[in-house]
């Protein structure tokens, strides 16, 4: 499927990005891979890193804000992955204005270029804060998946659609608890500060994150939300996973943060059907028979819900620490 293709990733040079860029060039023959992003030290730091595959990787200095930009940057593109954003909870609290530049209205941009140059695929990457948002990332996060599911609309008759696929703080990404907690055991800490008790999180990592993309690529007809099905863990027990015994602290929650990571809400329910190793949201409202949703799963029940914290599958301590030995 991205045999032959060529495929911009904004955002490429994060975390996700260079996961992507070597996922898909160790299991496909893509013909090019474009990483669109505004850090000129980043893309020269990733071009050294995929230094042996350089005929098949390009570098654009853009931003998402930039739609004349991003059209030239689209010039024969077949696929685009979306993961640039403004992600850091506080920073977007102190500096909305920039937060509503780059995740909405670089939305838009991406919208609009991918419809006028004759773009194949758009998958964006979401966030559990987007749903039921409690801060202004998760709410920026939350009106351009609303963006990106609208969009189909204006697609027309063309094979052009977009889709989204959503997990929570990907395993040891920074800004998330894993090095947080890792740097106050490496500067000889003996304790480890739990927010709340009663947190529970998500388990996913970068390579599972990017296999999400690529169902969502090989699958979306347009407008669906893909949601892996992943397991759940404790702070708490993760903190004993990292540092056995310690005393751990409860300090209170912060600023814009949840106790648990949810993905499907129970208003969702009506058009969430379950499969194997995922659930898909569809689309409430279907602008096109062409891109009228086909489901092949099961129904889930009305009122059915999907968070870190009614979830059926748990880690224990010991398999959180041999997830660990295993981090991206």
């Amino acid at each position: 499927m991205l045999n032959n293709k060529t495929i911009l990733i904004t955002g490429g040079t994060g975390s996700f990005g260079k996961c992507f860029t070597k996922y898909v060039l160790t299991h496909y023959e893509p013909k090019k891979i474009i990483i669109y992003s505004r850090d000129e030290f980043k893309q020269f730091l990733m071009q050294n890193e995929f230094k042996e595959y350089k005929d098949k990787l390009r570098f654009f200095i853009g931003d998402v804000r930039d739609v004349e930009r991003l059209k030239r940057a689209l010039n024969g593109v077949d696929y685009i992955i979306h993961a640039a954003a403004l992600k850091q909870v506080p920073a977007c609290e102190y500096n909305p204005n920039e937060a509503i530049k780059t995740n909405i209205h670089g939305a838009m941009n991406v919208i609009e270029a991918a419809l006028d140059c004759g773009v194949s695929k758009v998958v964006a990457l979401s966030t559990d804060k987007a749903v039921n948002p409690v801060n202004l990332y998760g709410g920026t996060k939350l009106v351009s998946d609303k963006l990106f599911i609208a969009a189909n609309a204006y697609a027309g008759e063309s094979d052009l659609n977009f889709s989204i696929v959503r997990y929570g703080n990907v395993a040891g990404s920074r800004g998330s608890v894993i090095p947080f907690f890792q740097n106050i055991i490496d500067n000889g800490g003996k304790e480890l500060p739990i927010t709340d008790y009663r947190m529970t999180r998500f388990w996913i990592s970068l390579t599972q994150g990017v296999e999400l993309v690529i169902k969502a690529l090989a699958e979306a007809k347009g407008g669906e939300t893909f949601i892996s099905k992943i397991p759940s863990f404790k702070i708490t027990d993760l903190a004993q996973a990292m540092l056995p015994g310690c005393q751990m602290p409860e300090v209170g929650i912060r600023e814009g943060e949840k106790l648990h990571e949810i993905m499907v809400t129970t208003e969702d329910s009506m058009t969430t059907y379950e499969y194997d190793k995922h659930f898909i949201v569809y689309p409430q409202m279907v602008f096109s028979t062409k891109r009228m949703p086909q489901p092949t799963g099961k129904k889930v029940p009305e009122g059915f819900s999907y968070s870190s914290g009614n979830n059926t599958e748990w880690l224990t301590v010991e398999q959180i620490q041999e997830l660990l030995k295993k981090l991206d």
